[in-house]
């Protein structure tokens, strides 16, 4: 039933329906295939790229191509002044608007991802910053496999010093420049968007940071060791300086509380002294 009912949909089609039935005109048809293969290669880039997060750096170039194809549908018409509008035919032409629901779901992936912080402005490529750190991060990784070759207790809690000591420097440059990379971004970084790195660095740091504290036991550089300690000290040091300043404070007032009785006493004693002259 079902195949004979798919041949007689062909059929109809072959022989042209009248009226409000055009079959989509075939620059529209081409439109919305190219739309369908952009989709299909961006769902396939971002599965390959879920774990570990590679999505920005690896999937720019294919969600770019797929905004301009739905761009191209968007403004595209077609050439006989009798032909639909392709941005009619195709988005707005049915309650489910699949080609429009497709292309949110991708703009909502990648803003979620806030993949605009990891590239330049015109989305063609790595921002600087992040090169610089993705590039730091696989010196990282290296580093630890490195010290690591020849052991058969890699995720054993055991002694992990050789780690520790021989990539302290690699994975202190790259813990300081994504704190440098998280105050620039809320300025608003080199891409102009103040908000959370992008999914990339962000999952990046923390697989080093959870390798580097809780695998390997490492000592975490705290760049802010200095503020911390300096406000600690003044606030243990507020009591010292309250009590003080409230024992002079008394002491002074009680000195001026005595000197009248002093003078009043001198006073009464010349008083006497004329009396009795």
């Amino acid at each position: 039933a079902l195949e004979a009912a798919e041949e007689l949909a062909e059929e109809l089609w072959g022989a042209g329906l009248p009226g409000d039935l055009p079959e989509l005109e075939p620059e529209c048809r081409s439109l919305l295939a190219a739309f369908a293969k952009g989709s299909a290669a961006l769902t396939d880039c971002l599965g390959r790229r879920a774990r570990p997060v590679r999505l920005c750096q690896g999937c720019h170039g294919h969600y770019r191509r797929l905004l301009a194809q739905y761009g191209s549908i968007a403004r595209a018409v077609g050439n006989s002044s009798e032909s639909h509008n392709c941005a009619k035919s195709i988005l707005t032409s049915d309650r489910l608007q699949i080609v429009v629901t497709i292309s949110e779901f991708f703009n909502e992936t990648w803003e979620a991802a806030n993949c605009a912080n990891c590239l330049k402005n015109n989305s063609e490529g790595l921002s600087n910053s992040t090169e610089e750190f993705l590039d730091l991060f696989n010196k990282s990784l290296t580093c630890f496999e490195h010290n690591l070759q020849g052991r058969t207790d890699y995720l054993s809690p055991n002694n992990y010093t050789e780690v520790c000591k021989n990539c302290n420097e690699t994975y202190t440059k790259l813990n300081d420049l994504y704190n440098d990379l998280q105050r620039m971004n809320r300025q608003g970084g080199e891409s102009g968007h103040s908000a959370h790195l992008c999914i990339d660095v962000e999952d990046a740091m923390n697989i080093t940071r959870k390798l580097w504290s809780r695998t390997f036991n490492c000592s975490v550089p705290c760049s802010d060791t200095v503020p911390v300690i300096a406000v600690s000290s003044f606030i243990l040091f507020l009591p010292i300086v309250f009590y003080l300043s409230s024992f002079l404070h008394s002491k002074q007032k009680k000195r001026i509380l005595i000197l009248p009785k002093r003078i009043q006493s001198n006073a009464s004693l010349v008083n006497i002294q004329e009396k009795y002259s």
